[in-house]
């Protein structure tokens, strides 16, 4: 019978942890990190509240892993380095013709100046973009380059969730294609 529940035990954890994540992507998305306590969370996973801390460590890191379980654009950067620009306008565009997916993306949108999660969404976005663009780059100013795409593809998606979704003509992903290649620099680079 011991048997029986300690091997019970983990899926309990797991389970509990799962819901926790749930139920933490769902509030951040509703109402941003900042508003969002771990009481709430708690409370909506039907968990104590101190398992937050033993699963996660805090607030911030539970925030953490939400992010970390978000899309990436990793399959646009795969590739050759010459079709970036065009798989980046085509990613966007795609992206622009709907409503954000993500709770999260949301959430970071009103929630990515709050002082306690800003350094994890930095290396968010250092490692799910701005770095493997410029390792696909390389050369001179790759790091700079990949920031100037990573702004632009960024600045395009504010625009969505305070205009609306648009369904970008053909002649709109040539426009953005060319947008990516002049941020990228790839007209100077063998």
């Amino acid at each position: 019978m011991e048997a029986q529940l300690t091997e019970a035990r983990p899926r309990d954890r797991a389970a509990t942890r799962q819901r926790l994540l749930e139920a933490a992507r769902m509030l951040f998305g509703e109402y941003g990190y900042t508003q969002v306590t771990v009481r709430m969370i708690a409370s909506a996973a039907d968990a104590n509240i101190a398992l937050v801390g033993r699963y996660f460590g805090s607030k911030a890191g539970l925030f953490g892993e939400v992010l970390a379980g978000e899309p990436t654009v990793r399959a646009v950067v795969e590739g050759d380095r010459a079709g970036l620009p065009r798989r980046l306008a085509e990613y966007a565009a795609e992206r622009m013709s709907h409503d954000p997916e993500s709770p999260i993306l949301r959430s970071l949108e009103r929630s990515a100046g709050d002082p306690e999660i800003q350094a994890l969404v930095r290396e968010r976005l250092l490692a799910v973009m701005i770095e493997p663009i410029a390792a696909l780059l390389g050369g001179p100013d790759a790091h700079a380059r990949a920031r100037m795409a990573t702004a632009v593809f960024l600045g395009l998606g504010s625009v969505r969730r305070l205009v609306g979704p648009e369904t970008p003509s053909p002649a709109d992903v040539d426009r953005l294609t060319a947008v990516f290649e002049l941020c990228l620099g790839l007209e100077s680079l063998p």
